[in-house]
């Protein structure tokens, strides 16, 4: 089969909702005080370090394993990031709406708190049918999620085999597209969301190998934030599983 050369998903870079839910929870509320839409969270300044840390690792690398095709999840702080990692990158760019991230329905801007204290049957539904498989109300289930970025991976396999391809995205779709690129079974994938941490603006790589099969090269790895100074982060924010 057709496969990319080089495959990368980096997570955005701290958004102002990240912080604003990393408070919420540390204090105990049960509402995440944002005022936009998920779509509409920016990046925070350290987000905006971060994203710059990313393009200074890009064009550091050679020519020739830059990437060449880049696509974008529509949210603004995957799309600020990529604005910021991409400068200087000669790829071709766009947004889809595939890598958006989970929609969490009747749960959005609850912390654990509050899913428990203003929706206990569906704390016990999701405790029940699993992470993977749990729809909240007017929401989307990770295997929802899995479905679009199968049609995603399709069509970049499709239509740029040899490409260098890198993602920007959210920390749901780091773990399922590992998932799906791996062939990664749902308790194994259940106990790497766990046990794992996808940064703002990590990096997780596969490479073709010579069976021709993309395999894992990196998995979160922060390292480019440490050397160029931005403060690498771990909230989870308007990306977090509320229960």
């Amino acid at each position: 089969m057709d496969e990319l050369s080089w495959l990368a998903v980096v997570r955005h870079g701290e958004s102002t909702g990240n912080v604003a839910a990393a408070r919420a929870e540390q204090s105990g509320e049960e509402v995440i005080d944002i005022p936009e839409r998920d779509a509409d969270v920016p990046l925070s300044p350290t987000g905006r370090e971060q994203a710059a840390a990313v393009n200074q690792w890009l064009t550091g690398l050679p020519a020739d394993e830059r990437p060449t095709v880049a696509v974008i999840s529509p949210y603004l702080r995957a799309r600020q990031t990529a604005e910021h990692a991409l400068d200087a990158i000669d790829a071709r760019t766009w947004v889809d709406e595939r890598l958006r991230d989970r929609e969490l329905g009747v749960l959005d801007l609850l912390t654990g708190k509050g899913v428990r204290a203003r929706h206990p049957e569906e704390a016990e539904r999701r405790a029940r049918l699993g992470k993977f498989y749990y729809r909240p109300p007017g929401g989307e289930s990770w295997a929802d999620v899995t479905l679009r970025l199968r049609s995603l991976l399709g069509d970049l396999r499709r239509d740029h085999a040899g490409d260098r391809v890198i993602l920007f995205a959210h920390e749901a779709i780091v773990y399922l597209l590992r998932y799906l690129i791996e062939e990664i079974a749902e308790p194994d994938l259940v106990k790497l969301a766990r046990d794992g941490e996808v940064g703002n603006c990590s990096i997780t790589s596969w490479v073709t190998g010579d069976d021709g099969r993309l395999a894992l090269a990196d998995f979160a790895v922060v390292h480019h934030l440490h050397r160029e100074g931005a403060t690498p982060t771990s909230e989870e924010g308007v990306d977090a599983e509320p229960v």
